[in-house]
């Protein structure tokens, strides 16, 4: 099968993207707006950037009308956010997260999330969350217009919220512990618990 995607609708397209780039790890996102009421959103368009500075990049989708999601309108008016890494446990909130409530309704006190302080951030973490990175958005750069197009938000990392219980004797992140979730296609979901290793070619040979 050879599929032109720019001929397709972008709902198809979306399909096929999010069927094949899998599994995607789930920025759980918290922000803030200007009257200090905090918004909570997933989204499985996710990535580190670098290292050198700690960078992230997330991407939220345009509503179905076309317009911004409030993750969006927020980070253009505080440009701070903390992302969360999204376990097995917690899933099901993270997935309430993604209803559509009004603009100003707190997700938190939606879905019965708990809130903790950020140390260098005005929004709120996740208490619950294994992982949460504080950080600054370096940039937000939109990709088409419309329905399904998008917002590229690139963030620096301030801080990380690493919880010790999953962390390995060594000190090391264990993927079995941390139990994250990644997005498969449609409504199905994987998690870390399942690997493989491989050796990494030496190239300095």
């Amino acid at each position: 099968m050879e599929i032109d995607l720019r001929a397709l609708p972008a709902r198809d397209a979306y399909g096929w993207m999010s069927s094949l780039i899998t599994p995607r790890p789930i920025a759980w996102v918290s922000t803030i707006d200007p009257a200090g009421h905090a918004n909570l959103a997933p989204f499985s368009f996710f990535n580190g950037v670098t290292a050198r500075p700690p960078t992230l990049l997330f991407i939220p989708v345009n509503l179905r009308d076309g317009s911004k999601k409030d993750t969006v309108l927020n980070l253009e008016e505080i440009p701070e956010c903390v992302v969360h890494i999204v376990p097995r446990d917690l899933a099901g909130q993270m997935n309430a997260c993604a209803a559509r409530l009004p603009h100003g309704e707190s997700e938190f006190a939606a879905f019965g999330i708990v809130p903790s302080p950020s140390l260098l951030v005005r929004p709120p973490r996740i208490a619950a969350a294994p992982a949460a990175f504080e950080c600054r958005v370096r940039q937000i750069v939109p990709v088409g217009d419309g329905p399904l197009a998008a917002h590229i938000v690139i963030a620096d990392i301030l801080h990380l919220h690493v919880r010790d219980d999953i962390l390995g004797p060594g000190g090391e992140v264990d993927p079995a512990r941390l139990d994250a979730v990644g997005r498969l296609g449609g409504e199905t979901y994987s998690t870390t618990r399942d690997r493989f290793a491989l050796e990494r070619p030496d190239h300095t040979r």
